[in-house]
Formats: structure tokens, sequence, C-alpha cells
């Protein structure tokens, strides 16, 4: 057994010679431009930079004065589209209070048993109603969207 032990083993020995000496000097890199070139590359860059950005901006702001004389155009017909519909809510609202108190004996629509609510305010004056009043015949989700309009996404 002590036999098989001893097998002859070839040791890892240095190359005749020696070996070669490490490099440990700086290798400096390879410089593809001077200082004046990339200088002038900057200078270059930043000039066209400037241009496009000059092209942009005068279209930007093209487009932002077309979408204000937009806006500016359309915006009294949406207010006459929301007043109009705010009319036609209320008109909803009372046609509503005289179909629910139709039975009621003595009810007039739009005052209380026949007494008027605001007495100080002449007869054709229009009262805005409050946000509860104004959403009182809507379902309760249409009055939820509108009461909590930040929530929405």
């Amino acid at each position: 057994m002590a036999e098989a032990c001893q097998i002859a083993r070839k040791q890892d020995l240095p190359p005749p010679g020696g070996y070669k000496p490490i490099p440990f000097k700086r290798v400096p890199a390879k410089a593809y431009f001077s200082g004046y070139t990339l200088f002038a590359g900057y200078i270059g860059m930043t000039i066209g930079a400037i241009y496009l950005y000059n092209l942009t901006c005068k279209k930007v702001k093209k487009h932002e004065i077309e979408m204000r004389s937009a806006k500016m155009a359309i915006y009294p017909m949406l207010l006459a589209e929301r007043d109009r519909e705010y009319l036609k809510q209320l008109r909803r609202n009372r046609d509503a209070e005289a179909e629910l108190m139709r039975d009621v004996p003595g009810w007039e629509v739009g005052t209380y048993y026949g007494e008027r609510i605001y007495k100080l305010v002449p007869p054709d004056t229009l009262v805005e109603p409050i946000f509860h009043e104004y959403y009182a015949h809507s379902s309760p989700t249409e009055w939820f969207k509108r009461a909590y309009i930040k929530l929405r996404s």
C-alpha cells in the first residue's frame, strides 16, 4: 500500500528562464481628439442645439396660440350649453315636484302650501337652488359624481 502512494508526480515549476516581468506601469489611453478639438465640438453641438431649440420653441408657441384661440372661440358656446342644461334640470326638478305632490291638496309648485318661500324676492326672479336641491331627483350615483368630482378619475 505504501508503494502505491509513492507514485512519482511531476512538480509544477517556472518555465526555463523565469516568468516575464509583471506590467504595472500606467498605460495612457490613446487620445482620439485633442483638447481644442473637443472644445470646438462642444461649441458646435451647443450652437446646433440652440438652433433646434428655437425652431421647436416657435412651433410650440404657434400651437399654444392656436389652442388658446380655439378655447376662446368655443368658450361662449360651452357656457351657453351649460346654462341651457342648468335650466333644463331646474324644469325637470319642477316637473318632478309637480308629479310627486299632485295628490296633496293645496300644494302649488315652487311654494310651501301656497306661501312663497322667498318673500323679499320678486316673483319672476330666478332663485338658484342649493346643491342638494338641484340634484334632489337624480340618481345617488350621479349626485356622488358631482359632489365628489375630485375623486373621479
